[in-house]
């Protein structure tokens, strides 16, 4: 799995212009599943991103977790993390997962942020074509992707 995670301000999902989620202070995670992953990517992601210190601390430091700033999640799933773009110009996705494999994986992944979060999670819709907004804090952004979990 592969994680794009955004410290904002704000951020929301449109679908057919009907706003289907909106956060405050938090984490915007575009995730991208690909055919080799497992439910223990899901699970080592979320806790990852849960104890990620990128929040500022009362000195200005980013030393706070998410959880410590009573901060927001809002997931969308993003099949293009995992373009390929060595040949050509027409990016390849041949390593993202099927629908059969990516929607359990990604339910799961949402899970276990409420889990480890202690509280709801917001998504966008698997599969949608979806405008998302943001207010980028900092800016601040973290990639990160299972397979480099060593």
């Amino acid at each position: 799995m592969r994680a794009v995670i955004q410290r904002v301000s704000r951020a929301s999902v449109t679908i057919k212009n009907v706003t289907k989620a909106e956060i405050g202070c938090g984490l915007l995670i575009l995730v991208g599943i690909e055919e080799r992953d497992l439910p223990g990517d899901a699970e080592w992601l979320s806790k990852k991103i849960i104890q990620l210190r990128i929040f500022d601390d009362a000195d200005g430091v980013m030393n706070l977790p998410v959880t410590e700033v009573n901060g927001d999640i809002l997931v969308v799933s993003q099949f293009t993390l995992h373009a390929k773009t060595k040949k050509g110009n027409r990016p390849s996705y041949i390593l993202a997962a099927r629908p059969e494999i990516a929607i359990p994986l990604y339910r799961l992944f949402v899970n276990r942020l409420e889990e480890d979060l202690g509280r709801p999670v917001s998504t966008g819709e698997f599969g949608a074509m979806m405008q998302v907004s943001l207010v980028n804090d900092g800016p601040v952004t973290i990639i990160i992707d299972t397979k480099n979990m060593s």
